[in-house]
Formats: C-alpha cells, sequence, structure tokens
C-alpha cells in the first residue's frame, strides 16, 4: 500500500478507546472533518485481533481522507494492515530497527519527554519527527515529567525534523506552542472529550492560519 507523503504539521490528533468506545471511527472521522492533519491510533487495552480490526478500519477512513495514520507503539501491527508510520516511546522499539523494518518512506516518530539530546540522536537516527512534552497539566499521562516551552525554540533553532508538543494543551494555551515553534500539536481530551468534536478540532485548526 502506498504511503502517504506531506508535511508533518497541523492537529495531530490521538484516539482514547476510554473516550470514544464504540463511536471511535465517527470520532476521528468528525476530528479530520475539523481539520485533523495526522491520526495515531493508540489502543492500550484491547486484543491484538481487535486492535488489528480497528486499525485497519481507521486506514481506510484516512486513506479516504487522504490523512495519514500513525500508530502507537506497534511496528508489527503497522507493517500488518500498511499504516503510514509508528509512534515510539524511549522504551519501545528502537528506532533505528522500526525504520529498517517500515522503510525510508514511512513516518516514524518518537517521543523526547524535555530531551534536547534525545531529540538530536533520533533526528541523527532517521526520525520523521520529535514529540516533547509533557507542556502542561495532562490527563492521559498525569505523572509525565513536565517540559519548559523554551524546549521548543532551541529545538527548532537545532533541529531540521518538526515539532510535535504533546501534553495537556487547550485552546488557551496552545498558540504559545506554535510560537514557540512547535509544527505539530499532539492532542486527546482538546478535541476526542468535546461534544462537538468537529468543531474542537476546527478551533484547533484555525491558530495556524
Amino acid at each position: 500500500m502506498t504511503k502517504l507523503h506531506h508535511s508533518l504539521s497541523g492537529l495531530y490528533v490521538i484516539t482514547d478507546d476510554k473516550l470514544s468506545g464504540p463511536c471511535l471511527l465517527e470520532h476521528v472521522q468528525h476530528a479530520i472533518k475539523g481539520g485533523a492533519q495526522i491520526v495515531q491510533y493508540r489502543n492500550k487495552t484491547n486484543q491484538a485481533a481487535i486492535k488489528e480490526m480497528t486499525a485497519r478500519s481507521l486506514l481506510e477512513l484516512c486513506r479516504d481522507h487522504r490523512v495519514p495514520l500513525i500508530i502507537n507503539d506497534d511496528v508489527e501491527l503497522a507493517i500488518n494492515i500498511g499504516a503510514d508510520g509508528v509512534h515510539l516511546g524511549q522504551s519501545d522499539t528502537k528506532l533505528t530497527d522500526a525504520r529498517q523494518c517500515l522503510g525510508a518512506g514511512a513516518i516514524i516518530g518518537i517521543t523526547c519527554h524535555a530531551s534536547l539530546s534525545l531529540a538530536k540522536q533520533a533526528e541523527q537516527q532517521g526520525a520523521s519527527y520529535v514529540a516533547f512534552g509533557r507542556f502542561f497539566a495532562s490527563q492521559t499521562k498525569p505523572d509525565a515529567s513536565p517540559a519548559n516551552i523554551d524546549l521548543l525554540t532551541n529545538a527548532k533553532q537545532q533541529l531540521a525534523i518538526p515539532l510535535c508538543a504533546i501534553g495537556g494543551i487547550t485552546l488557551d494555551n496552545a498558540p504559545q506552542l506554535i510560537d514557540a515553534g512547535a509544527d505539530m500539536l499532539a492532542v486527546i481530551h482538546g478535541v476526542f472529550a468535546q461534544e462537538e468534536i468537529d468543531v474542537a478540532a476546527s478551533a484547533y485548526t484555525t491558530l495556524w492560519q
């Protein structure tokens, strides 16, 4: 399956089974309608067969709208369904191994927390983008170590790959992250916990205009 090639910027939505449940596909469709540029499928609970079935349905939806689908922490699943790439944590599959498995055209992002040195290493190893955070109090990962917004400014000066900010991002605090250098904002609750998901996604999308 041909991978999508596009610039990595804008609203980056991450799915949450607890928030969306059986409405996950519908919720993602609303997020894309509102302008989401990237979708990450994140599932920490379901059995492998259910995860794969859901991921395949998500990929079909994303293909229809020409939006890339990134799989969280699961290189094997990304390969099996032909997803556009993966997002890795520091304790997951090695970035170099993921790149070898997925190929040069895959999107591979990696969480670098608050470490510019980890981000530089990731860039050298072939990462497509790096994610920093949490920048604000996070409902998904309340115990994650905090990152300073100045990190984005420094990273923008020293890295050539796109930067993704994550962690407690709201419409109120998002502009300062973009101003500091974030190319993408990764959002979960700010979109999927809202009553009108497409409206919420659209509100984030307009921040880049």
